[in-house]
């Protein structure tokens, strides 16, 4: 059976990737960028790396930087009228996540009727978003490559997963020199977000050969960089493989799904304001734990994929081997050991796990769970 796959129509990557954005803006018919991003990127320095660039061609901008962490409906609203008031024609987005996603909601706005809250689910836009050039500063969720982007619903206190082809950026960016700012505790949260995209895309349902090669070839640069670009924050090599690793597995993971890491992490962002790369390294080996016998041999293969040695191991060593991986893995680069430190409340598991059920992701998981699976997982990572 015949399957789409989605891309970027152009991806610049590498050291001083942002100098050749220019080209592509001119071909591109535009006339002024409404650059998305948040304060931190601008008292860091890194905006101004990028708004240079943009100065020295006079290609117009105006700023729209009041992104906030897991953004809100209201986020995106605002930004749209700043888009508006400021007669932008197409959007840059500078930063991780949270910039890219609200970068896509407002292009998405600008040329499709009515409110974000619409678009919840799979391909619900009539028309294509004005241009995005997506600039990455960090390296996890991968946005500036996907079709997917996730928004939170303040009042519902629900993340609304959106998975829309008319999202996806016209040029994707990752600049790894963008990178070498990011904290210690930052660099760990998105580089284990990427690793749970990588593993779980690899043994979600939807997974196929073509996004198999993405996923795998992730996990293998992930594991032997991750340790490396936290340690070491101005490793511009180490910066560059995770650049390179989050992005391939966000062509793996767009193409073919994610599982209940994603879905269950969702709620605990909308209900906790918690950082999403935090919930999905403190949910990934216990999800797949869960799922290991509806896999087949996958595990084997992400063994392999961070370097174990599998050799004269029974088939159910290596899962656990592989999940032992993911644990240290996570520690070794500072993320909380489980949910009770993170100010997750046992009492709220029934009300997550409802929400966990209906989340856009969950019918990728490779085993179906019950309401009952969904709260014992968030048992086990208490």
């Amino acid at each position: 059976m015949g399957r789409t796959y989605y891309f970027p129509p152009i991806v610049i990557m590498g050291p001083g990737a942002v100098e050749l954005i220019v080209p592509e803006i001119m071909k591109m018919n535009v006339k002024k960028a409404l650059v998305v991003t948040d304060k931190v990127l601008i008292e860091a320095g890194v905006v101004e790396e990028v708004t240079k660039v943009l100065d020295e061609a006079q290609i117009a901008y105006a700023v729209f930087s009041d992104v906030k962490p897991n953004p809100t409906v209201k986020n995106v609203n605002d930004g749209y009228q700043a888009l508006q008031e400021n007669e932008c024609d197409f959007v840059i987005s500078i930063g991780g996540g949270s910039p890219q996603d609200t970068g896509k909601g407002i292009a998405i706005l600008a040329t499709n009727p009515g409110d974000l809250r619409d678009y919840e689910g799979v391909g619900k836009t009539a028309n294509k978003s004005i241009p995005i050039v997506a600039i990455n500063t960090t390296a996890g969720t991968a946005s500036e490559a996907t079709i997917n982007y996730v928004i939170t619903d303040e009042d519902r206190k629900v993340k609304m997963v959106i998975v829309d082809p008319n999202s996806i950026a016209t040029v994707a960016v990752n600049d790894p020199i963008l990178m070498l700012k990011m904290p210690k505790s930052l660099t760990a949260a998105t580089g284990m977000d990427a690793l749970t995209h990588a593993i779980e895309g690899y043994t979600t349902a939807g997974a196929s050969a073509f996004t198999d090669l993405f996923n795998l070839e992730a996990i293998k640069v992930i594991s032997a960089s991750l340790r490396k670009a936290v340690e070491d924050g101005d490793d511009l090599d180490a910066r560059d493989a995770m650049a390179y690793g989050q992005f391939v597995t966000g062509m793996g993971f767009s193409n073919g799904g994610l599982g209940i890491v994603h879905s269950m992490a969702h709620q605990l962002g909308g209900f906790y304001d918690l950082p999403h790369g935090v919930a999905n390294a403190v949910l990934l080996p216990h999800v797949v734990a869960y799922n290991a016998d509806s896999v087949g041999d996958r595990l084997k293969d992400v063994a392999v994929a961070m370097g174990l040695d599998i050799s004269r191991r029974e088939p159910k060593e290596i899962n656990i081997m592989a999940i032992d991986a993911i644990k240290k893995l996570s520690k070794d680069v500072g993320i909380p050991a489980g949910l009770a430190e993170l100010g997750v409340k046992e009492e709220d598991f029934p009300t997550l796990a409802d929400l966990a059920l209906a989340d856009a992701c969950t019918p990728g998981n490779p085993k179906c769970p019950s309401k009952e699976d969904i709260i014992a997982i968030y048992k086990s990572a208490f």
